[in-house]
C-alpha cells in the first residue's frame, strides 16, 4: 500500500438499528458481519474490534470494501505483495526437489520449473482482477461460482491451506536458523521466531502486510545474488544428464505437480490483496503486475535453488551439510565455511526471517476463509482467527521439520490437486454461464437466494477427487493412472474430471432453478 495514500484502519461504522451491537436476522442468515459502532455493546466482538481499532489494527473482516475506501492507486503494491511473498527460501527449497528427490538432472528441472509456474500464475493473476472491480475477497467472491453453501467446502480447504503453507515455510526458516553458530538454536527456537514475527504483523491487517511486503524481498533478493556469486566460485554446478524415457516423463510429471501446487497456491485469496484498489483500475495492468510480481521470484529462487543442489551431487561437504541440515545446510555450506564465515551467517539470519513474509498472506486470509465457512465463525473477529491459527501451524511446524522434504512434496501436490478443482469450476463458470463480468450482481454475494445452489458445484468436486485419486503418486497412495507412468497426474486429471462434470450438469441446475 502505498505510504502517501494511507488508509484508515478503523472502519467508519454506518446507521445501525440495534445500539447493542446485535446482528439483523439477515446478517445472521448470510455470515456478513455489517460495521458496528464499535464504542458502543459489551459484546465480545465489539471489546475486540474496540481494542483493535484502539491499536490501528484492521477491523473489517469478510465485509464488502465499499467503493469510497478504494483509495490504494499504486500497481507496484499489488506487484511488489507477492514479490517479497516468493523471494524467499521455501521457494528457493522447492527448486531443489527435481534433483534432491526425483533425481533428475538441471536442465529437466528448469523446464519444469518454467512450464508449470506459468500454468500455475496465470489463474492467480486473473482472479485478482476480481478484487477491485467487486471489493470482495477471494472466498466471498467464490460463492458467484459454488454458491453461499458449496463455497464453504473450499473455505475449510484453503484454512487447512493457510496453515500448511505456513508449517512449510517455517521449517526452512528453521533449518537455517538451527545451522547458524553450530546450532546453538533448537528446531523448536527458530520455529518459534518466525511464528511470532508473522503474527505481529498480520495481526494489524491488509495495510501492514502491504508495508512489509513492499520492502521485505530487498535483502533476499541480494543474499541470493551473494548466494549466486560464492556457489559460482566453488566450481560444484553440474548440469547433469538429461534423461527420456517414461521413468523420466513420471518425474517431471511428479516434480511439476509441486511446482504447480506451490505457484497456484496464492489463487484461493488472490483477490484479499487488491480490493483496495480503486474500481476503475484496469484488469489488463492487474493481471500483468500480479503476473510479474509472481512469475520473477518463483523462477529466480525455484531455478537457483535447482542449481545450487546440483552442489551436493559433486562435492562431499554440501552433500554432509545437506544431510544432516537440510536446505539450511546447503546454504550454510555455501556461504559460511571457506567462504564469508561470519558474514555469510548473518546472511543466514536474514534469509530465515524473511519467511514472515511468506507467512504473512496465509496467516491473514486464512481468518477470511474461518469467517466465511460460519456465520457464528463470521462474529469472531479476524485477529482472533489469526491468532489461533498461528499456533496451530506453531504445532504442526515442528514434527514436520524432521522430515521436511517428504513432507514439502506431498502437501504441495495435495494443494494442486484441490485448487485444480477449484479453477476447474470457476473458470467455466465465469467465462461460459456469467459470460464474463457483465454476468454478476455484486450486491448479491451475500443473498444466498440469488446465488447458484451449488449442486453442481458439489458434484464436480466430488468428480475431481475422484480424479486425483486416480491419478495421486504418493508415499501413501499411488492411483492405478499413476502407477501406469509412473508419476503424478493427479492434479491434471482432477481439473479434467470437474471440468467435465460441471459443463454437463450446470445447465440442469441452471434451467431448473434459475440460478
Amino acid at each position: 500500500m502505498s505510504t502517501e495514500r494511507s488508509l484508515s484502519l478503523m472502519e467508519k461504522a454506518p446507521d445501525v438499528p440495534t445500539p447493542d451491537n446485535s446482528f439483523s436476522n439477515e446478517d445472521k442468515d448470510t455470515g456478513v458481519i455489517q460495521d458496528v459502532e464499535f464504542s458502543k455493546g459489551n459484546s465480545l466482538y465489539a471489546k475486540a474490534q474496540r481494542l483493535a481499532a484502539r491499536f490501528q489494527m484492521e477491523v473489517r473482516g469478510i465485509e464488502r470494501v465499499p467503493e469510497e475506501e478504494q483509495t490504494e492507486n499504486s500497481t507496484w503494491n499489488a506487484a511488489s505483495m507477492w514479490f517479497a511473498a516468493n523471494m524467499v527460501i521455501s521457494t528457493f527449497s522447492l527448486g531443489t526437489l527435481g534433483i534432491g528427490i526425483f533425481g533428475m538432472a538441471f536442465w529437466d528441472s528448469v523446464l519444469t520449473i518454467i512450464f508449470f509456474n506459468i500454468l500455475g500464475i496465470i489463474p492467480v493473476a486473473f482472479y485478482s482482477t476480481f478484487g477491485p472491480r467487486f471489493g470482495l475477497r477471494q472466498m466471498i467472491l467464490s460463492r458467484f461460482w459454488f454458491g453461499f453453501h458449496g463455497v464453504k467446502i473450499f473455505a475449510f480447504l484453503n484454512c487447512v491451506a493457510c496453515v500448511g503453507w505456513a508449517a512449510v515455510n517455517t521449517v526452512v526458516a528453521a533449518q537455517l536458523l538451527h545451522t547458524v553458530n553450530n546450532g546453538s538454536l533448537p528446531p523448536w527456537g527458530g520455529v518459534l521466531v518466525v511464528s511470532i514475527g508473522t503474527f505481529v504483523i498480520t495481526l494489524f491487517g491488509y495495510k501492514a502486510v502491504h508495508i512489509y511486503e513492499k520492502w521485505a524481498w530487498i535483502p533476499t533478493f541480494i543474499i541470493f545474488l551473494i548466494v549466486i556469486a560464492r556457489f559460482k566460485m566453488s566450481g560444484t554446478f553440474t548440469f547433469g544428464t538429461l534423461e527420456t524415457g517414461h521413468i523420466e516423463a513420471g518425474n517431471v510429471l511428479s516434480f511439476g505437480a509441486a511446482v504447480f501446487g506451490f505457484a497456484t497456491g496464492w489463487a484461493s485469496f488472490a483477490s484479499d490483496y487488491v480490493v483496495y484498489q480503486p474500481k476503475q483500475t484496469s484488469r489488463v495492468k492487474i493481471f500483468v503486475a500480479i503476473l510479474g510480481g509472481l512469475g520473477f521470484p518463483l523462477l529466480f529462487c525455484e531455478i537457483l535453488g535447482a542449481a545450487c543442489m546440483t552442489g551436493t551431487l559433486t562435492s562431499t561437504s554440501y552433500a554432509d551439510n545437506y544431510g544432516e541440515n537440510g536446505i539450511g545446510g546447503l546454504l550454510y555450506a555455501i556461504l559460511v565455511p571457506d567462504s564469508l564465515h561470519g558474514f555469510g551467517q548473518f546472511c543466514l539470519v536474514v534469509m530465515a526471517l524473511s519467511t514472515v513474509a511468506n507467512n504473512c498472506p496465509n496467516m491473514y486470509s486464512v481468518a477470511l476463509s474461518v469467517q466465511t465457512i460460519d456465520s457464528n465463525l463470521a462474529k469472531i473477529p479476524r485477529i482472533i482467527w489469526t491468532l489461533v491459527a498461528t499456533g496451530v501451524f506453531l504445532a504442526i511446524s515442528i514434527p514436520a521439520y524432521y522430515s521436511f522434504e517428504s513432507f514439502m512434496d506431498n502437501f504441495m501436490n495435495i494443494i494442486g490437486y484441490w485448487l485444480a478443482i477449484y479453477e476447474a469450476i470457476s473458470l467455466p463458470e465465469h467465462f461460459l454461464f456469467k459470460r464474463g463480468f457483465s454476468g454478476y450482481t455484486v450486491d448479491d454475494y451475500d443473498s444466498p437466494s440469488k446465488l447458484p445452489v451449488g449442486l453442481s458445484a458439489c458434484f464436480a468436486f466430488c468428480c475431481g477427487v475422484a480424479g486425483a485419486v486416480l491419478g495421486m503418486y504418493q508415499v501413501w497412495w499411488t492411483g492405478p493412472i499413476a502407477a501406469l507412468i509412473p508419476g503424478d497426474v493427479g492434479f491434471e486429471l482432477a481439473f479434467a474430471f470437474a471440468f467435465v462434470a460441471y459443463l454437463a450438469l450446470r445447465p440442469f441446475e441452471l434451467r431448473y432453478f434459475g440460478r
